[in-house]
């Protein structure tokens, strides 16, 4: 008789159970549905004006589009729906949980006034743009530029250097092991792709450790790159920005005034001391002795805007055709005075000008200057980029630079963490055309008073926010993703990132073995500067045995949210918008 050996396979199966409306859309649906049972266009006209605070001229043959949307997508109907047709209490729970149908800020369209100068404004800022990675070892190429450019960036940092023949230029991180990429395949792709999603002026900001002859090629570059694109400043210096409106379709260069390249400074671009005055750059001194003129690890603080080195010579070349006209590109120019923080600081009333501070150099200076700073940006640029030894390409909070006005506040666009999801949640506002409208407080003297950031001020708005349910994990992620043996035990997160006195995290209930989760819980948030808060989102999965897992995040400016119950999309780490994944959450403000 033979032995048999036998196996038995047992399977888990998830099962995904359809969820209910929840209780306040069939409220809403029961009070605007004349029957109880179906709603009219003009019905859901009578709800997005009254309950969803759309706009009073929301038509009613609007609303009937919005009804032939959701039936046919629901429906999978082809034809035109007659104008008859009605919407049943499942169909109007489905186009309340569309992203697309009932986005959850404005239409993405560009809604503030354009026609003041860049200083007015937050830019969309990158941070050592043509990175594929880590700030040490990767390659240097144009295609984290190309998608930077797709995410909405509107100012790209190139670090331009000789290459070992020094008979060309190259883009590369210096001091590194950084692999080079040649600058003009860097431009060319800038030209391609610079207005795909905004037709808001690209701002290049070059770091710039070249010979006047090489200078002169890139002038030459420039030139027959961008053609009628390139925005030529009529004077030397600008006495004031233009608008973003004046400058559209427009590349502007934005570096220091031409120098001589000073070998005995940078090498090869291969030296060991990448980042041996990164203490340096704290300006950690007492407020009183801080000096600005000490070498920062990015170049655009390195020097001041004189031709003159210390002892009296001409180390700019100016003398060279080729550096004259180099430096006639420059549209916005950089570097900042010789001195100590008031000289740094200071205004000058025929001139505007860039200046570059590391994040640390920031947090110093507003810790005892922050109100200068804040008058400084109201009319010149500040630009804030990361300290050095972030090496792995994170990011630094945005928050500090926005508070004070800056409006360049670079990031690692190859990096992901909290800080980018901050700063794209930033510039979803506005149309997500790259450029957002600094607040008024933030731009005029009130009462002859700066705004600073850390005063106890009043509570201006309340933000009301209600988590109903999530869904669509069970479709953008594997069954077994989150837990080899049951469905998810998922929470959600809910915040505001703002000044200091508006920071706060809350958190619902956890729901367990369920894929699509209701949680129905409200949130109350009292905001003193609405105008600088954005709302945070986060979904995380319980792990008892390990680190919670992810789950999607978004984040909104609070003043481009729309009131009402909405579905909101969730994205992932990078910031790579889900398929399905969203929840249905309600926003009503006091």
């Amino acid at each position: 008789m033979g032995n048999y050996r036998m196996c038995l396979c047992f399977t888990r199966k998830f099962r995904v159970t359809e969820a209910e409306p929840p209780s306040d859309v069939k409220e809403a649906f029961n009070k605007y549905a004349g029957d109880g049972t179906h709603m009219t266009a003009e019905q859901l006209q009578h709800f997005l004006v009254e309950f969803q605070a759309e706009s009073g001229s929301t038509s009613a043959s609007e609303a009937e589009r919005i009804m032939e949307q959701v039936l046919q997508k629901r429906h999978n109907i082809a034809k035109l729906i007659s104008r008859g047709t009605l919407l049943t209490l499942d169909d109007f729970h489905h186009y309340l949980f569309s992203s697309d149908l009932n986005p959850p800020i404005r239409a993405q369209v560009v809604h503030q006034d354009m026609t003041v100068p860049l200083s007015h404004y937050y830019i969309y800022t990158g941070h050592n743009s043509y990175l594929t990675g880590n700030q040490l070892s990767s390659d240097c190429s144009d295609v984290p530029i190309i998608e930077a450019l797709k995410r909405g960036v509107r100012v790209v940092e190139l670090d331009i250097w000789p290459n070992s023949e020094k008979d060309n230029v190259h883009v590369l991180h210096g001091r590194t092991l950084t692999t080079p990429v040649e600058l003009i395949k860097c431009l060319k792709s800038i030209k391609e792709h610079a207005f795909s999603e905004s037709p808001y002026p690209v701002i290049i900001t070059l770091e710039d450790h070249l010979t006047p002859d090489l200078q002169a090629k890139v002038a030459q570059m420039l030139i027959e790159t961008f053609e009628d694109m390139l925005f030529y400043p009529e004077s030397e210096f600008l006495k004031e920005f233009p608008s973003p409106e004046q400058l559209k379709y427009r590349i502007i260069i934005s570096t220091k005034p031409a120098r001589e390249y000073l070998k005995a400074q940078t090498g090869n671009g291969r030296g060991d001391d990448l980042h041996k005055s990164e203490e340096e750059d704290l300006w950690g001194k007492e407020p009183s002795e801080l000096n600005t003129d000490e070498h920062e690890e990015d170049d655009d603080t390195s020097d001041s805007d004189s031709s003159e080195d210390n002892n009296g010579g001409n180390i700019g070349g100016l003398s060279s055709p080729g550096a004259r006209k180099y430096k006639h590109l420059i549209a916005i120019h950089a570097g900042k005075p010789k001195g100590g923080l008031k000289e740094v600081l200071k205004i000058e009333l025929n001139k505007v000008r860039r200046l570059s501070l590391s994040e640390q150099a920031l947090e110093k200076a507003a810790e005892s200057y922050g109100t200068d700073i804040v008058r400084f940006t109201q009319k010149n640029i500040l630009r804030v980029y990361p300290k050095g030894t972030r090496f792995n390409s994170s990011n630094y909070k945005p928050l500090i630079g926005w508070m004070h006005g800056a409006q360049m506040v670079a990031f690692n666009m190859q990096g992901y963490g909290r800080s980018l999801w901050l700063m794209q949640g930033m510039f979803r506002a506005n149309g997500g055309c790259g450029y957002v409208k600094k607040p008024d407080f933030v731009m005029k003297n009130l009462d002859n008073q700066v705004f600073y950031p850390k005063a106890n001020l009043p509570v201006k708005k309340t933000l009301k926010v209600k988590v109903y349910m999530g869904d669509g994990w069970h479709l953008d992620f594997k069954h077994t993703h989150f837990d080899l043996y049951s469905p998810p035990d998922f929470y959600t997160r809910v915040g505001i990132a703002g000044v200091p006195a508006d920071e706060i995290m809350k958190q619902t209930k956890k729901k367990e073995d369920i894929w699509r989760p209701s949680w129905e819980e409200e949130f109350t948030f009292q905001l003193k500067v609405p105008e600088l808060a954005l709302l945070r989102v986060e979904v995380h999965e319980h792990d008892l045995s390990e680190k919670d897992d992810f789950g999607g995040q978004t984040c909104f400016p609070v003043s481009e949210l729309k009131q009402g119950i909405r579905a909101v999309p969730l994205f992932d780490r990078k910031g790579n918008k889900y398929n399905t994944i969203r929840l249905l959450m309600r926003f009503h403000f006091i």
